[in-house]
């Protein structure tokens, strides 16, 4: 094998090349963004009169579609925008509505993501959304929102994310408003106390949805002390698994080698890393989890043995 075949040493043609994101928090982050500019780009001004006075009002088509309005819940054909809601925000110029929401993920979002593994990550942020517009359209339709309000952003799920980050890493350090350095569990009480705070208070104006915020702060706390998988629950409930034939019996003859039973065992532990790596720990079931151990008590016996046999 030459030099200029080995992996470190490969002739990269010139020129932007795109790279697609290596994880789902980077594809949440591109699709918002994405959203977010062909809002913008297809935004334009109205003119309507009133009471003859022409009155210049802009439309932003691609938001108005995408967002979730209280009246939506009386109408199943647009139960969609439960989630499409999620991955809207306030409308170019404005930028800090985005700017914070994926900042707040890019940076407390990735260590959630690898414990919990990609798909359950996936299935968690997207229940956080659903979950908080579910919540907040509820309550919009209890209090008599006009119609024509609608809510749109990550925020319910973003939250969630953060209480998370704040129950699985009290301890870690993170930057309240990017200038003071605090224990995460510090940003998860702030957060729930300021939107609690905003419910409760008449004055607070309708322009945050801090009910959703709400909603995303309760499922993850749920998630989190209930010990709740997302995945486990989908792939039992997946047709193929529900309707699933029994195996026919078949006569088994114990092997009394111990090679074919550490081969075994080796190739069940084998699958079950493989399975951490690509789902995160938190996938594993009681069976999973009592087979590396016992396979890590095995091999801490064998190595005993083997020293004190030296």
């Amino acid at each position: 094998m030459g030099i200029y075949d080995r992996e470190y040493y490969r002739d990269e043609p010139g020129g932007f090349h795109f790279r697609k994101p290596g994880t789902i928090i980077g594809w949440i982050i591109l699709i918002n963004v994405i959203v977010y500019l062909a809002d913008g780009f297809m935004a334009a001004e109205k003119v309507h009169t009133f009471e003859g006075v022409a009155v210049s009002v802009p439309s932003h088509p691609v938001n108005d579609a995408l967002a979730l309005h209280a009246s939506d819940l009386a109408r199943p054909w647009l139960w969609w925008r439960l989630l499409t809601y999620g991955f809207a925000h306030d409308s170019y110029p404005a930028i800090g509505h985005i700017l914070f929401n994926m900042l707040g993920l890019f940076f407390l979002g990735p260590p959630i993501e690898q414990r919990y593994g990609k798909r359950e990550f996936l299935r968690l942020y997207l229940a956080l959304i659903v979950f908080s517009g579910l919540v907040w359209a509820s309550v919009a339709l209890l209090r008599g929102v006009p119609p024509q309000v609608g809510v749109v952003g990550a925020s319910g799920a973003i939250v969630g994310v953060v209480l998370l980050f704040a129950l699985n890493y009290p301890r870690q350090t993170v930057y309240l408003y990017m200038l003071f350095p605090v224990p995460a569990w510090v940003i998860g009480v702030v957060i729930v106390l300021a939107d609690l705070y905003g419910a409760l208070n008449p004055a607070r104006g309708m322009h945050i949805a801090v009910e959703a915020h709400l909603a995303g702060a309760a499922l993850a706390i749920l998630y989190w002390r209930l010990g709740w998988n997302f995945t486990r629950l989908t792939d039992k409930l997946a047709p193929g698994k529900l309707f699933k034939r029994r195996p026919r019996l078949k006569v088994h003859r114990p092997d009394d080698s111990a090679d074919a039973q550490a081969a075994a065992i080796g190739d069940e532990v084998d699958r079950i890393l493989e399975k951490i790596h690509r789902e995160g720990e938190a996938s594993l079931t009681r069976k999973e989890r009592r087979t590396l151990q016992d396979a890590s008590r095995r091999f801490q016996e064998k190595h005993r043995n083997s020293s004190s046999d030296e």
